[in-house]
């Protein structure tokens, strides 16, 4: 009996040594350090992971094709949003059916809205488009706009998890350098289009930004959001103005059911006046992921290729 008490205490600490390794060793691969995020439409979800880098677990609620106007949540999301550590949303009433979860949320953890601290005189209202005075969500399409909000998601992550503040920051300012260029790339293509015929017509109002951005009227069936439909009236005016101003396209949106645009194009075509689908833009959603336009900077990459292709 003697002896086993000394061998119990060698076996205690061999043990113990073995489960402080195990620890060192998980540590050391970084996963105790990850932390969960989740985000609702996929150009937030883009921006956070290359922020992120590798000190990032990052879960996107909303795919490509997906209308975040119309989005209900699903079980499955709501779980997702539950486990996340910090969420991500673009706000502006964008993610409109989800506005009560979300809300919901931010009592229990960091709920972020990248274009919260945006300054509301850089935005359009929808009294631009003879709407109410809600803000445009469409953000994004103003490259610029979209740096402001990898500026928020690279602070809310470094404030949530300062132990890699230095990482996030270095991987936002590399990211940002690509927007500065991305943004110049995509001014210098629209201005090789002939002015009078920087007309973008798509099925809703999503490309005001672009249009303000980079010297364009943008046109748009639908209004802000693709909850309101397309009246008759609505198709017979463009068409009207599409056939005087001699516009010879339009686009489709991947995320939009293409079916009042194809109104406009009978219309016009009714009138002698032939009008072509100059191809198809990525708005509320991006392409599909492993694609270059599964990427933020692909997305408006190939947005402007199209638009071009077609007024040029």
């Amino acid at each position: 009996m003697p002896v086993a008490k000394p061998l119990f205490i060698i076996l205690a600490f061999a043990v113990l040594a073995v489960l402080t390794a195990c620890g060192n060793d998980k540590a050391a691969t970084g996963e105790e350090k990850t932390i969960k995020v989740t985000t609702t439409i996929g150009m937030i979800t883009d921006v956070v992971e290359r922020i992120g880098g590798e000190y990032a677990e990052v879960t996107g609620l909303m795919r490509a094709g997906v209308d975040p106007h119309l989005y209900k949540a699903s079980e499955g999301d709501i779980n997702k949003l539950d486990k996340a550590d910090i969420i991500f949303y673009n706000g502006l009433h964008l993610e409109g059916k989800m506005v009560e979860i979300l809300e919901k949320m931010a009592k229990d953890k960091p709920t972020v809205a990248v274009s919260e601290k945006i300054d509301r005189s850089l935005l359009r209202t929808g009294a631009q488009i003879g709407l109410d005075t809600e803000f445009d969500p469409h953000i994004w399409f103003n490259v610029q706009l979209w740096m402001k909000a990898a500026e928020s998601i690279r602070d809310a992550l470094a404030e949530f998890d300062p132990a890699h503040a230095e990482q996030y920051a270095t991987n936002a300012e590399a990211y940002l350098n690509e927007l500065r260029q991305l943004d110049a790339e995509v001014a210098e293509k629209i201005k090789t289009i002939p002015e009078q015929s920087r007309v973008l017509v798509t099925a809703h109002d999503a490309f005001g930004y672009f249009g303000d951005a980079y010297g364009m009227k943008v046109m748009g069936l639908q209004g802000m959001s693709t909850a309101s439909e397309a009246g008759t009236k609505d198709v017979t005016d463009l068409r009207d103005f599409l056939i005087d101003n001699k516009i010879k396209a339009v686009f489709i949106e991947s995320s939009v059911p293409r079916k009042a645009i194809d109104a406009v194009i009978q219309g016009a075509k009714e009138k002698g006046h032939e009008l072509k689908v100059g191809g198809e833009l990525f708005s509320d959603a991006m392409g599909e992921e492993g694609t270059p336009e599964g990427t933020y900077i692909g997305m408006v990459r190939h947005n402007a290729d199209t638009i071009v292709g077609a007024l040029k």
